[in-house]
């Protein structure tokens, strides 16, 4: 399927009552993946911002995560990004990676942010998973979100392959197994 022809479905799907309510869900949390090749991240991500409008022409508030300007804006905040950025060189990859984990403690300061960013919007559009890999994981995003996202629709946009159970980043990195998300990929191709 085209990527256009994905986004006009996608948008139908949205547009459902049974989506915007959260029916049909079977008590599972409304975290929803979408999964594209990494190669079409730009014309995605066009169809994401299109998609947005789409959806607010019709009432419907999305709040738009994209998580490596939450990044930024943590390290920003606490005055840590342009020493991050001096240090990156002298400290090498593997002390980097060590440090971005531990400043971008996922629970206590990643989804606080996406929570406060989601706030009075119906549904939550989270991308930019490629972008801040290996230092965030999508499956701890997800883990860590489904305590606090109940009451709107979650869709993940993921660089890679979603089989509804596993998560393979870019389609060649396997990550940890996220059984809660529904694949909304095969959702969209059964109601064609």
């Amino acid at each position: 399927m085209n990527i256009t022809k994905k986004f006009d479905k996608l948008f139908e799907q949205m547009i459902d009552e049974k989506f915007l309510k959260m029916e049909a869900l079977g008590g599972e949390v409304p975290f929803f993946i979408t999964s594209y090749d990494i190669k079409e991240q730009e014309s995605i991500y066009k169809e994401i911002e299109r998609l947005k409008n789409r959806l607010q022409k019709r009432g419907i508030k999305v709040a738009m995560i994209y998580l490596y300007d939450i990044v930024i804006e943590i390290l920003q905040k606490r005055s840590l990004l342009d020493k991050i950025l001096k240090k990156e060189k002298e400290i090498g990859k593997a002390r980097l990676l060590i440090t971005l984990k531990s400043l971008l403690d996922v629970p206590g300061t990643v989804v606080p942010e996406i929570v406060k960013k989601s706030q009075e919007h119906h549904i939550v559009f989270l991308y930019g998973i490629g972008e801040v890999y290996p230092y965030i994981r999508s499956h701890t995003i997800l883990n860590n979100l489904q305590s606090h996202i109940t009451d709107k629709s979650l869709v993940m946009f993921f660089p890679g392959v979603y089989t509804g159970t596993e998560l393979s980043l870019f389609g060649i990195m396997k990550d940890d197994n996220y059984y809660r998300a529904f694949n909304l990929d095969s959702l969209i191709k059964d109601s064609a």
